[in-house]
C-alpha cells in the first residue's frame, strides 16, 4: 500500500498547528490559566513552550521523518531494542484516552453552536451547562462531532486531514481576531488584561511547583508532542523540510493564538461572570455563554463562537484519530476507512465513560492525559539522544539552514539530559501531589535524577547488549554460510 505524504509544507503546518491549536489553546488554555495563578501561569508555559516544547517537537519530527511510520511501527523498525516499541503503543493508549475525553468537550460546543440560534443557555448559563455537560445527550453530541472527525480522516492525508485542516485554521485565525477586537471594548476588560499580562511573582513564588506542573502538562497537550501526534504527522513529510524551521514556526503560532484566545476570553470573563475561574472546566460556556447573553444579538455572537471552538476541536480531534489509524493502516495493512470505523467503535465505547460521568472525565482531561503525555515526551527524548544519536543529528540537519546545522549536536545532548530531567521531575511532582502527598523539594529533586541516571544507563547496557547479539548473529550466519 502506497503511503501518503503531505501536498505541500504549508498543510504539513497548518495541520500541525491545528492539531496543537484546537481545544488545549481556546478550552484548556484559559481554564489552566485561571486555575493557576493567570500572568504567573502564562510566564512559565511561555518558558516551557520555548525551551522544552521546540527541541521537544524536533525530537518527534526526527523520529517520525526517519522512520516514515505511526509511532508503533517507527520504534519497531527504528535502530534498538524492539522494548521501545512499548512506548510507540503508549502512543497509542493515550491517543484514545485523548479522544475519549476531547469529543465530550467537542459535543458541547456542537450543542451551544446549535442552541445559539434558540438562545437556550441565556437565562441561566450555569446551570444549563451543568444540566446538559453529561448524560445520553451529552454522549449523542459527542458521536456526531466524533463522526465528523471520522469522515475527514477517512478522506485520507492530502484530501482529508491537509484540506481540512487549511481551511479551518484560516476561518479560526480570522474569527478569533475579530471576536478579540470586540472583547476589548467590553466593561472589565482592563481587569481581564491585568489578570492575564500583569506578573504576579508572589503567586508564583508561593505556588510554584503547581504552576510549573500545570504549565508544563499544558505545553504538552497543546503541542501535542508527549502523544505521537507529530511523530505521525511528521512521517508524511519530506526529507528536503526545515525540521527546526517547522517545529519553531508550529510553537510560535500556537502560541500566538493561545494568547490570542486569552485576551479574547478573558475580558469577557471579568465582564460577564464571576472572575476568571468561574465555570471551572466549564468556564468557556458558562461565562463566555454569560457574555452573549447580554448583547442585542447575542446569538449571532455565540454562534460565530462556537463555530470558531468547533473547527478547533475538529482539527484536534483529527490529529488525535490518525495516531492509531496510522498504526493499523501501516503495522497490519489495514484500509484506511476500516481502520477508522474500527476505532471509532472504540472510541465511542471509551468516550462514554467520560459523557456519562464528571468524575472520570475530570481526572482523565486534568490529570492522567498530562502524565501520559510527560512520560512519552521524555521517552521521546532519551530514544532520539541515546539511541539514534548521531542518526538523529543527521535527519535534524536534513533540509535545514547554518544554524540549525550548528545545533544540531548541543541539542542531541541537552535532549538526553537537561529537558527530560525537567520532565520527570514535573512528572514526579504532579503524581505525588495526585496520590495526596508533598515530598520536599529535595527528596523529588534525588528522586529525579536517580531515574534519570538509571534510565540512561540501562539505554546504554541494552542498547550494547543489542549490538553484541546482533554481532554474534551475524558470526553464526556467516559460519553456517562458510559451512554450506
Amino acid at each position: 500500500m502506497t503511503r501518503e505524504t503531505w501536498g505541500t509544507r504549508l498543510g504539513f503546518i497548518l495541520a500541525a498547528v491545528g492539531s496543537a491549536v484546537g481545544l488545549g489553546n481556546i478550552w484548556r488554555f484559559p481554564w489552566m490559566t485561571a486555575e493557576n495563578g493567570g500572568s504567573a501561569f502564562l510566564l512559565m508555559y511561555i518558558l516551557i513552550v520555548l525551551g522544552v516544547g521546540v527541541p521537544g517537537l524536533m525530537a518527534a519530527f526526527v523520529i517520525g521523518r526517519r522512520s516514515n511510520r505511526n509511532p508503533v511501527g517507527a520504534f519497531k523498525t527504528l535502530k534498538g531494542s524492539r522494548a521501545w516499541t512499548a512506548l510507540g503503543l503508549l502512543c497509542v493508549v493515550t491517543a484514545i484516552a485523548l479522544l475519549s475525553f476531547y469529543s465530550v468537550v467537542g459535543g458541547w460546543i456542537l450543542r451551544y453552536f446549535v442552541e445559539s440560534f434558540t438562545g437556550a443557555y441565556f437565562a441561566d448559563p450555569g446551570t444549563h451547562f451543568e444540566t446538559i455537560s453529561y448524560g445520553l445527550e451529552a454522549f449523542v453530541y459527542q458521536l456526531v462531532v466524533l463522526g465528523i472527525t471520522a469522515g475527514i480522516v477517512m478522506a485520507g492525508v492530502r484530501r482529508g486531514i491537509e484540506a481540512a485542516t487549511k481551511s479551518m485554521m484560516t476561518g479560526i485565525v480570522i474569527l478569533l481576531v475579530g471576536l478579540t477586537i470586540w472583547a476589548s471594548q467590553q466593561p472589565n476588560a482592563v481587569a481581564g488584561y491585568a489578570f492575564f499580562l500583569d506578573f504576579d511573582a508572589e503567586y508564583l513564588s508561593n505556588n510554584f511547583f503547581s504552576v510549573l506542573g500545570a504549565a508544563a502538562g499544558q505545553a504538552l497537550f497543546t503541542l501535542s508532542i508527549g502523544g505521537g501526534t507529530m511523530i505521525t504527522y511528521a512521517s508524511y513529510i519530506d526529507d528536503d523540510r526545515s525540521l527546526p524551521f517547522d517545529a519553531s514556526a508550529i510553537a510560535g503560532l500556537n502560541l500566538g493564538i493561545g494568547i490570542l484566545s486569552g485576551l479574547l476570553l478573558f475580558p469577557l470573563l471579568f465582564s460577564f461572570a464571576d472572575g476568571p475561574t468561574a465555570g471551572g472546566a466549564g468556564a468557556l460556556f458558562v461565562g463566555i455563554a454569560g457574555a452573549f447573553a447580554h448583547l442585542p444579538v447575542g446569538w449571532l455572537f455565540g454562534a460565530v463562537f462556537f463555530f470558531v471552538v468547533l473547527l478547533a476541536a475538529i482539527t484536534s480531534l483529527i490529529s488525535m484519530l490518525e495516531i492509531p489509524v496510522s498504526f493499523l493502516v501501516d503495522e497490519f495493512n489495514v484500509d484506511r476507512s476500516v481502520a477508522t470505523g474500527s476505532l471509532l467503535g472504540v472510541v465511542m465505547v471509551t468516550g462514554a465513560f467520560n459523557a456519562f460521568s464528571a468524575e472520570v472525565f475530570t481526572l482523565i482531561a486534568d490529570q492522567v492525559v498530562d502524565l501520559l503525555m510527560t512520560i512519552g515526551l521524555t521517552g521521546f527524548m532519551f530514544y532520539v539522544a541515546w539511541v539514534l544519536g548521531p542518526d538523529a543529528v543527521t535527519e535534524f540537519r536534513n533540509g535545514a539552514g547554518t544554524i540549525a546545522h550548528s545545533i544540531a549536536v548541543p541539542w542531541r545532548y541537552a535532549l538526553g539530559t537537561i529537558f527530560p530531567t525537567f520532565l520527570l521531575f514535573t512528572f514526579y511532582s504532579d503524581s505525588f501531589r495526585l496520590l495526596g502527598y508533598s515530598p520536599g523539594t529535595e527528596a523529588l529533586v534525588a528522586l529525579t535524577l536517580v531515574t534519570a541516571v538509571s534510565f540512561v544507563g540501562l539505554i546504554r547496557w541494552s542498547e550494547g547488549d543489542e549490538s553484541r547479539r546482533a554481532m554474534i548473529e551475524n558470526e553464526t550466519e556467516t559460519e553456517a554460510e562458510s559451512a554450506d
